[in-house]
Order: structure tokens, then C-alpha cells, then sequence
């Protein structure tokens, strides 16, 4: 086991046990098959096929509470790309707020945007406003690199 992992089941057992719950071998499933497909966006169903490899016993019930879970202890974050499906991915803790998303709209390839591309704009309305912003998502919807060479 890589020393990242281990640092991230620590850290998700650490936030787990301050809520009250445990790391089960279900949780800590789901959670590894998460930080293995790091930037593919998987949903509740891609999440639970892959688990189920390992960790035949369990249900998609199970990987849905256990998704929610995960969420409201703020360690993976979902996002809805335009196709009206809950996709799942690893909450950083050196993020601020969650990063912007490049999706194509040919071939559905999602780019993660490193960076914070919105403080000023945050800035200047959290003063206007008198509004303390917590988080923001942005999504850019359009033709990635490999479609738009292939419209030419």
C-alpha cells in the first residue's frame, strides 16, 4: 500500500471516528476505488461495479449510503456534468474550493482546470454583495482538443 493511501485511509478513518463511525472494509473500499480512478468522475454505478471486484458482498444501497456519507464528512465531492448523473470525486485538502470542470460535448471527456480562476471575481462580489462565498463550480461546456480537430 502506497504511502498516500495510507495517509488517506488515516485520514478518512480520523473523520470518520470524529463523526461516530467506523472504517468499515465497504468504506474503505469505495474509497480506494475513488483515489484509483482519480479524474475519471465515476458515478454511484461505475463506483459499485468496480468495488464489487474486490468486495463482492456489497450493495449498491451500501455504496450509496456510504458515497453520502463520504460527502457530508467532506471527503469526496459530487458533480453533475450536464448529464444528470452524480459523479464522484476526491476532495483535496489543499483546495479552497472545487475546481473547474472542461467538458466536451462530443465525446464527454472531462478536463480538471488546475487553479483558481474565479478569487477577484469572488472577491469583488463578497464585497458588492456583503456575501461570504464558501464554494463555487464552474462547468465549460464546448469541444475538446481531439473533437474540434476532428470538425475541421
Amino acid at each position: 500500500m502506497s504511502d498516500k493511501r495510507i495517509s488517506e485511509n488515516s485520514k478518512l478513518k480520523d473523520n470518520l471516528k470524529e463523526k461516530g463511525y467506523k472504517l468499515t472494509p465497504q468504506r474503505r473500499a469505495v474509497v480506494d476505488i475513488i483515489s484509483e480512478n482519480e479524474g475519471k468522475h465515476l458515478t454511484a454505478e461505475e463506483i459499485y461495479d468496480l468495488v464489487k471486484v474486490d468486495c463482492p458482498e456489497i450493495g449498491l444501497a451500501t455504496v450509496y449510503r456510504t458515497l453520502i456519507l463520504l460527502e457530508d464528512i467532506g471527503l469526496v465531492s459530487h458533480l453533475d456534468l450536464g448529464d444528470n448523473c452524480n459523479r464522484y470525486e476526491l476532495v483535496h485538502e489543499n483546495e479552497n474550493h472545487q475546481h473547474h470542470h472542461l467538458i466536451c460535448l462530443q465525446c464527454s471527456k472531462v478536463i480538471e482546470v488546475e487553479g483558481d480562476l474565479l478569487e477577484e471575481l469572488e472577491s469583488n462580489i463578497e464585497n458588492k454583495y456583503n456575501f461570504k462565498i464558501e464554494n463555487h463550480s464552474v462547468k465549460f461546456f464546448g469541444l475538446c482538443s481531439e473533437c474540434a480537430s476532428k470538425q475541421k
